[in-house]
């Protein structure tokens, strides 16, 4: 994506902020517009300097030890879509990825939604695709300080439920993992506490819950489960980033862990802030069953100052 020009950068900074003072609004068509705007979020951001990387730097009258801030903060890498109608992500410009084909057309639930009926299936398409305001986010970032760079790149699908049929839709192989079979393994929330929205296996698109809402976000994590692992049995891209010197990139998802990843709802209310499944915030209800995340990821790093990376020291 090219950088955008600084008037319509400042021009994106007003909207966001006119957005962002009214605190979630009400449900609307997702745009490109909308998203890239999102990205100005200081509370999603959470920038912080957490320690001192040192480097030996050499020239031909000697070496010595330079030193440089190393920061962590988290970046938008993904926009996570999960919707009940096939070919109907609620990111209306990407929508023509994931179009029906012969083998994904249906969608939608096998229950007419009576709070009576929690042994039918929901189902929902999921689409993960890079996130648009690389740009935007990235100038915004700067303003703190140094920033890291992300593993996402803008538009790029990672993950398209309609071409991964055999384990989206038929749960295979996974419906006999131990992490399907065994009550209390990878579950977002808990069944102690009443609270449990779903179980994270089978990674897939159908799963047992009256309220929509915990459907979609479910599927949500689902997905953001399966991009941010390499070798998973689906058909998707790994959104993940290589370590390097002085350069420590966000490893595997983990629901409830704020320190694998967050999520800012997008539609159907427009949030200011981020948080992880399952939250007790206020949850909006969708009309046709089409919710989006943008999927924050933290990253650490530090400048470049030497020739060789002696390593770092994090802050107590």
């Amino acid at each position: 994506m090219t950088r955008l020009p600084t008037m319509l950068s400042r021009r994106l900074r007003t909207v966001m902020a006119s957005l962002l003072l009214c605190g979630a609004t009400a449900s609307f068509a997702l745009e490109t517009t909308t998203i890239v705007s999102s990205a100005l979020s200081p509370s999603c951001l959470e920038y912080r300097v957490v320690g001192i990387c040192y480097w030996l730097f050499c020239t031909p009258f000697g070496c010595k030890v330079r030193t440089s801030v190393k920061v962590r903060h988290y970046v938008p890498d993904a926009v996570v879509s999960s919707y009940s109608n096939t070919g109907a992500n609620p990111w209306v410009e990407v929508r023509a990825m994931s179009m029906p084909n012969p083998t994904a057309r249906a969608g939608g639930d096998g229950t007419t939604n009576h709070d009576n009926e929690n042994t039918l299936a929901k189902f929902k398409n999921a689409d993960v695709i890079g996130h648009p305001g690389g740009s935007v986010f990235s100038e915004f970032a700067s303003a703190s300080g140094y920033t890291c760079q992300g593993a996402g790149t803008a538009f790029m699908p990672y993950l398209l439920s309609t071409i991964d049929t055999l384990a989206w839709r038929y749960n295979m192989p996974e419906l006999v993992y131990p992490e399907a079979l065994i009550p209390g393994m990878r579950e977002i929330g808990a069944r102690s506490a009443l609270n449990l929205w779903g179980n994270v296996y089978p990674r897939g698109g159908f799963l047992h819950q009256t309220d929509d809402y915990k459907s979609g976000a479910v599927v949500a994590q689902r997905s953001g489960d399966i991009v941010t692992r390499r070798g998973q049995i689906h058909v998707y891209q790994p959104l993940l980033a290589s370590a390097r010197d002085g350069y420590w990139p966000a490893g595997a998802l983990m629901e409830g862990d704020a320190s694998t990843g967050k999520w800012q709802e997008l539609t159907p209310t427009l949030s200011t802030t981020c948080a992880v499944f399952p939250h007790g915030n206020t949850r909006v209800q969708a009309q046709r069953g089409d919710y989006a995340w943008a999927l924050w990821r933290p990253y650490a790093c530090c400048r470049r100052r030497g020739q060789i990376f002696l390593g770092s020291v994090d802050f107590q």
